[in-house]
């Protein structure tokens, strides 16, 4: 009778184990990861990675997000010309075009941010990707910044 609830009990175990195992692999080939780089175009500016403004940044490897997720770049940006100017940012060339619907790239500058000449600032700029996102595996993207004549 002993050697019967032994055994009972190590198929339990065992199946349980399965079961566990199962949902465990189950949830892991559900998840998704993403992997994307941002290219950089400055208009008026200077985009660096660097606070003394020499290595010009042409790119961001974010790294690989998953669904909900966000990742922060620093960059600094310095006024290249002579007249003060208003910054702004934008994203263009979307690949596929449907993740801009899933993703939202932000800065920590305010709207309208004002730049005198020669002057640069630190920027955190932000990519979360939408917890729902789906059917995206791999993207790209362009990040323009742009420095407009301040009026």
């Amino acid at each position: 009778m002993t050697l019967q609830k032994t055994q009972v009990s190590i198929i339990l175990v065992v199946g349980a184990l399965v079961a566990v195992s199962t949902l465990v692999s189950g949830l892991l080939i559900a998840s998704q990861t993403i992997q994307n780089k941002g290219n950089v175009k400055a208009i008026g500016v200077g985009v660096y990675s660097d606070s003394t403004c020499n290595q010009t940044v042409l790119s961001i490897p974010w790294g690989t997000l998953d669904p909900g997720e966000s990742s922060d770049a620093t960059v600094y940006i310095r006024n290249e010309g002579n007249v003060v100017v208003v910054l702004s940012m934008t994203t263009e060339n979307w690949n596929p075009s449907s993740a801009s619907s899933y993703m939202t790239l932000s800065w920590n500058l305010e709207e309208g941010y004002v730049l005198n000449p020669g002057q640069s600032v630190e920027t955190v700029l932000t990519l979360l990707v939408s917890s729902s996102i789906s059917g995206v595996e791999d993207f790209t993207f362009d990040i323009i910044i742009t420095g407009t004549e301040s009026t």
